[in-house]
């Protein structure tokens, strides 16, 4: 009998977990600064401080991500029960 789960599943999780955090926040505040920039005349001003905002924001997000995962491992080879999952909104 085969495993719901397979092996790879979690590392495909975290992957876009992490990716998300690096693309949504970076790719944001890019987009945004330059439009500030461009709609304000205050070229490169806004750019770069929306750029380090978004650098900043995912930043915070992987380092949460992994010390959440990893939590998660922990749990796991120690037998202990999970309790890193959020509760679920009408249970």
């Amino acid at each position: 009998m085969r495993d719901k789960n397979p092996w790879w599943k979690p590392a495909i999780e975290i992957l876009g977990q992490v990716s998300m955090w690096v693309v949504v926040p970076i790719m944001a505040s890019l987009f945004i600064g330059k439009y500030l920039d461009t709609r304000y005349g205050t070229s490169p001003w806004m750019f770069l401080t929306l750029s380090c905002i978004g650098f900043i924001i995912s930043s915070f997000g992987i380092v949460r991500t992994t010390k959440d995962y990893l939590q998660k491992l922990e749990n796991e080879v120690h037998g202990k029960p999970d309790n890193t999952n959020k509760p679920k909104i009408g249970n």
